[in-house]
């Protein structure tokens, strides 16, 4: 005889099994812990002519011949500052340069929080120049290779009315999309559209542009979300898929070879901006939110 199981019964079933489904779900793991720039390591590119640096070398034009590097930060570019009451990562953008994280990371959800700031620097203080930053996973060099201020990899623009956009670093990647009706180099994200393949090599920009545009207005803070898993990626902005990739190549041997693994890079590129909440956990399928329907 089977005995109806109660009210009470069915209720505390659905509560074990909605807290076996939490159980199973992998935990986030902090990237930033609010301090101090533990776990990261900053490098620094050629000043802009305009900064004075007593003793580095420049060429008759005024320009300085080589990069900072890792050693030295006359600048403060990167420090852990409180905005909004909470503890972020400043990244003030005068000199060209990246954040790196000491560890590489493959299969993966990554989450974080940006706001952009005031200041602008030369050569993109313009009025009409966007504020830029970036997000570079897959990153497959070591900061400054083959004289690179930007190692190779693939990039989750993070600029003004940009934030998703693909750039293509050094290396290749494909999306669905659709060339721009005059425009030709122009591509833009659509899930029904045919495969093209993007670089960033001589000739070619390797940007595919993102759709929709999801960002919030500059000075709110934007959630920007990355999933990698095998050779599939995604760009979500405040909750809004915004690309799909796949593919991911490096081009800097003899043949293009899979990259499917890195570090993960913030880029300093003259402008401003604040990070907060920088959080990843593995995975090992596509979060169910941002599954294909």
């Amino acid at each position: 005889m089977i005995t109806p199981v109660s009210t009470l019964g069915r209720v505390l079933l659905a509560l074990l099994a909605v807290g076996s489904t939490a159980a199973a779900e992998p935990a986030w793991r902090p990237l930033f812990n609010g301090k101090d720039l533990t776990g990261w390591s900053g490098w620094l590119g050629q000043p802009h002519a305009s900064l004075d640096l007593p003793g580095e070398p420049k060429d008759a034009k005024g320009n300085y011949t080589r990069p900072l590097g890792a050693d030295r930060e006359p600048f403060n570019v990167f420090t852990v500052v409180t905005t909004d009451g909470r503890p972020a990562i400043r990244i003030s953008g005068q000199i060209f340069g990246e954040l790196r994280t000491q560890e590489s990371f493959t299969n993966y959800h990554l989450r974080l929080q940006f706001k952009w700031g005031e200041k602008k620097w030369p050569p993109r203080d313009k009025h009409a120049t966007p504020r830029d930053s970036g997000l570079l996973y897959h990153v497959h060099a070591v900061p400054g290779a083959e004289g690179r201020t930007w190692a190779r990899s693939i990039e989750l623009q993070i600029q003004e009315h940009d934030v998703g956009d693909l750039y293509a670093v050094g290396s290749q990647i494909s999306v669905r999309s659709r060339s721009r009706p005059n425009a030709l180099s122009l591509y833009d994200y659509d899930p029904s559209g045919e495969w093209h393949v993007f670089s960033q090599v001589p000739g070619s920009s390797g940007r595919c542009i993102k759709q929709p545009d999801n960002e919030k207005p500059t000075g709110e803070w934007n959630t920007v979300e990355l999933v990698c898993l095998g050779e599939d990626s995604l760009h979500i902005v405040n909750g809004k898929v915004v690309m799909r990739l796949h593919g991911p190549r490096r081009i800097d041997g003899p043949q293009p070879a899979p990259v499917t693994a890195g570090p993960i890079l913030l880029q300093s590129e003259g402008a401003e901006i604040f990070y907060r909440d920088i959080e990843v956990r593995p995975i090992t399928e596509i979060p169910a939110e941002f599954a294909e329907k």
